[in-house]
């Protein structure tokens, strides 16, 4: 039986916290909110596992886009306001600025960095094709560019739109230690 967009976004919110950060994200008031990445992904994996939904979980990512102001200063601003929207969580809650990713990520990872266009973009910019998944706030569909069943099956294949071998593998293996039964697919 295929795996859709509603059995994906059942696993996702079957963890209370992705739940509760999706409907508070709207009154952050970032332009082109998504939650993004490990904390949807690693639901699917969990289910399979027979975790808990959030278990593995390390952090919270939101991407927003905004370049009105490429600030840091704007950015902090955001990321204050998100930390105090989610505080009573108890969890790491990452919001970052996908119009500003450029100018400080060689610095931060060697690599250059396009000027990204949308928060969708950052999302399609992930290492691992099938863990390019993001739910827009307010709205909550799903962003899933590649394969669901790819997700579901735990098939690791190198995103075609971010080839960095070193940095897919680095990632795979971290995740295959977690969830022994991902298989990597060759680079």
């Amino acid at each position: 039986m295929p795996f859709t967009d509603k059995d994906f976004l059942a696993l996702a919110l079957a963890n209370p916290v992705n739940a509760a950060i999706l409907a508070r994200l709207p009154s952050l008031g970032a332009p082109q909110a998504h939650l993004v990445a490990g904390c949807l992904f690693q639901a699917v994996w969990n289910a399979a596992a027979g975790q808990p939904p959030g278990w593995g979980v390390k952090d919270y990512d939101v991407f927003y886009f905004d370049d009105s102001d490429l600030s840091w200063d704007a950015e902090d601003r955001v990321i204050r306001r998100a930390d105090s929207l989610f505080a009573d969580l108890g969890v790491t809650v990452e919001v970052r600025n996908q119009a500003r990713v450029h100018l400080w990520y060689k610095a931060h990872f060697g690599e250059d960095y396009p000027r990204l266009a949308s928060s969708r973009d950052g999302i399609d910019r992930y290492l691992i094709a099938c863990t390019c998944v993001g739910i827009e706030a307010g709205t909550g569909t799903l962003y899933a560019p590649d394969s669901l069943p790819d997700l579901q099956a735990g098939r690791l294949r190198l995103n075609p739109r971010h080839p960095q071998p070193r940095q897919f593998l680095a990632k795979a293996e971290s995740y295959k230690a977690r969830w022994p039964w991902l298989s990597i697919e060759p680079v």
